[in-house]
Order: C-alpha cells, then structure tokens, then sequence
C-alpha cells in the first residue's frame, strides 16, 4: 500500500506564505532556469512566479499551483486564462524537481491543470517548449501536444521557442 505521505498533492500557492518553498524550489531546480534563462535563479524569480503571465492576461484569474510529496515542494505550474485568444487557456510554466523527473508526477500535475482549465471552459490549452529542451518536448508530444506554426527567437537568450497546443 502507498504511503500517504508520498501521494501527490496540489494546492494553490500564497505569494507571501509559499515565497521561501518557491524561493528554495528554484534553487533546486536551477538547471532548469540556466537552460532557459541562462542564469541561476535568485530571489526575484521566485517573487515573478506569483506575478508572471501572458500578455492580456488577468492575473487575478491565474492559477499559482505547487506540487507536493508530503511536506516537500516537487513542482510548480502557472496556468492563465486569454492567451491567445480570449477562451483560451496557457500554461505559462510547468517545472518539477529534477529528483521526480521522468517518474509520472508530471503527468499527474498536468492532468489536474487541464482540469482546471475545461472548468473554465477553455478549448484548447497552449504553452510555449524550448527547441534546446527535447526532453520537455517529448513529454509535451506524449501528453498530446502539437505544434502550432508559431515560433519565436529570444534575443536575450538565444533560444527559439515553440508554440504548441492540446484540445480540451
């Protein structure tokens, strides 16, 4: 029998309350944020994820949300709503702890994220894949994912970003 302890649980995070979890999630995750930012996370990271979102976007409205193994922070995911277009759904960010990668948590974490958004009634949820992740773009194609046509490169970081999208 699974110890209850270890059972994947989600919740909303606080932006005050959960500031030092994410603060120290980040530092753990940090080969993450080299990748795609090509620096180490600090403390202004932590604070944007509680502030982060797409472009027309209501903030009020987006979902901060933190994956737990017992008292353990193992992952975080930022879903918003309007982008790109108004019923739309945007999974802004979904990053887990590299000790949980590749063990079914992401998948999880997902399905609850995709929940949440068909309770907004949104059709279609849309996130953004570096070309340099293919780990990330792997798990995003097995999940259902496709690519959209669009694409962008990030001067400041050199990385060109892919547009996919799943139907709900």
């Amino acid at each position: 029998m699974p110890d209850p302890q270890m059972m994947p649980m989600i919740r909303p995070l606080d932006p005050v309350a959960d500031l030092p979890l994410v603060l120290a999630f980040n530092e753990q995750a940090g080969d993450y944020w080299l990748l795609a930012d090509r620096v180490a996370p600090g403390p202004q990271k932590a604070a944007d994820f509680f502030t982060d979102g797409p472009p027309g976007c209501d903030a009020a409205r987006s979902h901060r949300l933190g994956l737990f193994q017992g008292s353990e922070l193992v992952g975080l995911a930022e879903l918003s709503f309007g982008f790109p277009a108004a019923e739309d759904g945007y999974l802004g960010l979904m990053i887990l702890h590299p000790g949980v990668r590749g063990g079914g948590l992401g998948r999880v974490f997902l399905s609850h994220v995709e929940a949440l958004a068909r309770a907004a009634a949104c059709p279609r949820l849309y996130l953004a894949v570096l070309e340099e992740n293919p780990r990330g773009m792997a798990f995003w194609r097995r999940e259902g994912f496709v690519a959209t046509g669009v694409m962008r490169d990030d001067a400041e970081t050199g990385h060109r970003i892919h547009r996919l999208v799943k139907a709900l």
